[in-house]
């Protein structure tokens, strides 16, 4: 995600209830990222076109933004289907260095934030303190030792609480899939 997306999120839900300044602001926020976008893959010549396409489609498709999703991937997503109409127009070929292939595909946040909900709501059965300890060395990253400093507990306590707790939680989903 682009440190930008708050911003843009903001202003697309303003302009999507009306606020036609916030509209102003985001039509000029996306023209200065999409041209960058445009100008390593296209040229700056044909890059100006398709940033013009783009706004136009954003513009004719905004009421299909859902705003539970990001928005700028759903950007993204106008400015893929441009850059291959371009390239289908001129007959290009896309010569995209490894570097840059990750900005070709978004990310499938929806998939994440389904797994991350569904993460929450396992995490939601278990105690208090042994939902923190779960979360801060299964999920943060946080090392048995600095989960054992910030707890006072010792490192094995730690240890076997974490492991009996995701035993429980396994044994849990184990039960409810084998109704299905």
């Amino acid at each position: 995600m682009i440190p930008q997306e708050a911003q843009y999120r903001a202003w697309m839900l303003a302009a999507l209830a009306g606020d036609a300044a916030a509209y102003r602001m985001l039509l000029q926020g996306l023209t200065r990222h999409l041209r960058g976008y445009y100008a390593k893959r296209l040229g700056a010549a044909a890059a100006e076109d398709a940033v013009q396409e783009s706004l136009i489609a954003i513009h004719a498709k905004r009421a299909t933004y859902d705003p539970a999703r990001p928005f700028t991937a759903w950007v993204y997503g106008i400015a893929r289907y441009k850059l291959v109409d371009e390239y289908r127009r001129n007959k290009r070929t896309a010569a995209i260095s490894l570097d840059d292939a990750g900005e070709l595909f978004g990310a499938d946040e929806a998939e994440a934030a389904s797994a991350r909900r569904d993460v929450e709501k396992l995490l939601a059965r278990l105690p208090v303190a042994k939902r923190d300890l779960v979360r801060a060395v299964k999920l943060d990253g946080h090392s048995i030792a600095e989960a054992a400093a910030r707890t006072g507990m010792s490192e094995t306590s730690v240890k076997v609480t974490v492991h009996r707790a995701l035993k429980s939680l396994g044994e849990e989903l184990g039960d409810n899939h084998a109704d299905r």
